[in-house]
C-alpha cells in the first residue's frame, strides 16, 4: 500500500482505490491543471477576463459530472449514455479554444477517477481517465466565430474519446471479447465502445439542432467569451 492507492480484491481482479491523501493530491492537480489552461489563455489573449473562463469552465464541468450521473443506458462492462454530459466539456473548448479546452477536459477526466475510479494499473488510469476524458477538449479545434462549428467540434472531441476508449479495450479488457461473438478484441473494443458513446452523440447532434437549444448557446457562448 502506498500514500496515494491501495490494492483491492475486486471478485478475483485487483484493482486500485484511493488513499485520503491520493483524493486529496488529485484534487489540487485537478485544480492546478485548469488554472494552468487559465493562465495559459490569458497570455495568449490580452485584455480577455481569466477570472470568467474558469468560472464559465467550472459550471460546465459541475454540469458534466451531474449529468453524467443521469444515465439514459448503462453498459454491462462500463460506459453508458448520459444526459449529454460529453457536450458541456466540449463547449469550453468551443468557447476557449484547444488549450483552455485540453486543460478543463483534462481536469475532468480527474474528476471522473476522484468520483468513480476503476484503475487496475497506471497506464490504463492515464488512458483511460486522462487521455480518453482529456481529447473532449479536442472541440477547441473549432473554436470558430461560426455557431456552424460546434457540432464538428463536438463529433472532434467524441471520436478523440472513442479512439483511446478502444486502446484501452484492446490492451486491459481484450479479455472481454471471448465468447463474445466478435474475431478479435480490436472488433469488440470497436463495437462496444462505439455503442454508448455514439449513441450518446446522435442524441446530442439531435439537441443541437434544436433552434432554441441553438440560440441558447449562441447566448451562452457570447457570454462566455466575453463579446
Amino acid at each position: 500500500m502506498s500514500l496515494f492507492f491501495y490494492p483491492l480484491d475486486d471478485g478475483g481482479e485487483i484493482t486500485y482505490q484511493f488513499t485520503g491523501l491520493g483524493y486529496a493530491a488529485l484534487a489540487v492537480v485537478m485544480v492546478a491543471v485548469l488554472l494552468l489552461g487559465v493562465a495559459i489563455l490569458g497570455k495568449k489573449n490580452a485584455g480577455k477576463t481569466p477570472a470568467k473562463q474558469l468560472a464559465f469552465s467550472a459550471v460546465a464541468i459541475a454540469l458534466a459530472m451531474v449529468t453524467s450521473c443521469i444515465k439514459i443506458f448503462h453498459m454491462p462492462m462500463g460506459g453508458s449514455v448520459t444526459l449529454f454530459s460529453m457536450l458541456f466539456i466540449c463547449l469550453i473548448g468551443y468557447w476557449y479554444g484547444l488549450s483552455g479546452g485540453l486543460t478543463a477536459a483534462v481536469a475532468y477526466g480527474i474528476l471522473q477517477m476522484l468520483i468513480d475510479p476503476y484503475i487496475i494499473s497506471f497506464p490504463q488510469m492515464l488512458i483511460d481517465y486522462i487521455f480518453a476524458f482529456g481529447a473532449l477538449g479536442l472541440a477547441g479545434l473549432f473554436a470558430k466565430d461560426d455557431a456552424k462549428m460546434l457540432i464538428p467540434g463536438y463529433l472532434t472531441g467524441v471520436i478523440g474519446r472513442y479512439v483511446f476508449s478502444i486502446l484501452s479495450g484492446v490492451v486491459f479488457f481484450g479479455s472481454y471479447a471471448e465468447g463474445s461473438g466478435f474475431d478479435s478484441a480490436l472488433t469488440y473494443s470497436m463495437a462496444y465502445n462505439g455503442a454508448y458513446l455514439f449513441a450518446e452523440a446522435v442524441l446530442t447532434i439531435v439537441v443541437l439542432l434544436l433552434p432554441p437549444v441553438r440560440k441558447a448557446i449562441a447566448s451562452v457562448t457570447t457570454l462566455a467569451r466575453g463579446e
